[in-house]
């Protein structure tokens, strides 16, 4: 049985990109320099078949990479190789003045926006709970109508029943006695 070597899942690297760069012309040195770099990574961690593809680089090393533009890439480059399954993540060592500052902004507009979201979600709540307390008023309301219908029914319900006994009581009485007619609103009261 052969030993199988351990494959190291985390390392550090000083790449030296100068002799790769110069063998670019001036127009396309940073495409050139990402190239050798994911190269190196695949030939140093030991990816299988030396696939470039399963190299990842980082937000933040792409950007240092590209810094100062296509003509003018880093001639040397501290990175920091992790292997996560079968890919590699390769990140920078130490984050530089230029990307802290756009890192920094970067946080403080996520905040804000999660700051927004937050907002959003609240005021969106609010709403629900005023459509809620609308929605119980409208019944209550409805209740409260219903209420003083029955009140009101209940009320000439009285009115007739009183018109009534009136009217038996001039039946009984002979008719001769007319008695004063019984005013509705003096019912009410």
């Amino acid at each position: 049985m052969a030993k199988k070597k351990e494959i190291a899942q985390e390392r550090e690297y000083i790449i030296n990109l100068r002799s790769e760069i110069l063998k670019a012309p001036r127009y396309k040195r940073t495409p050139k320099a990402i190239k050798a770099l994911k190269m190196f990574i695949a030939k140093h961690m030991r990816v299988a078949e030396r696939d470039v593809e399963k190299v990842k680089l980082s937000k933040w090393l792409n950007l240092e990479m590209w810094h100062r533009g296509i003509q003018n890439p880093p001639m040397k480059i501290k990175i920091k190789a992790k292997r996560v399954g079968e890919n590699i993540m390769v990140d920078l060592v130490e984050m530089p003045k230029a990307l802290g500052f756009i890192k920094a902004r970067e946080d403080r507009q996520k905040k804000e926006s999660e700051g927004k979201k937050e907002a959003k979600k609240a005021v969106k709540e609010e709403k629900e709970k005023k459509e809620e307390k609308e929605k119980k008023e409208e019944k209550t309301e409805e209740e409260k109508t219903e209420e003083a219908e029955k009140e009101q029914s209940g009320k000439e319900a009285e009115l007739k029943h009183a018109h009534l006994e009136a009217k038996e009581q001039r039946h009984m009485t002979g008719g001769a006695k007319k008695e004063p007619r019984v005013h509705r609103m003096a019912l009410e009261k």
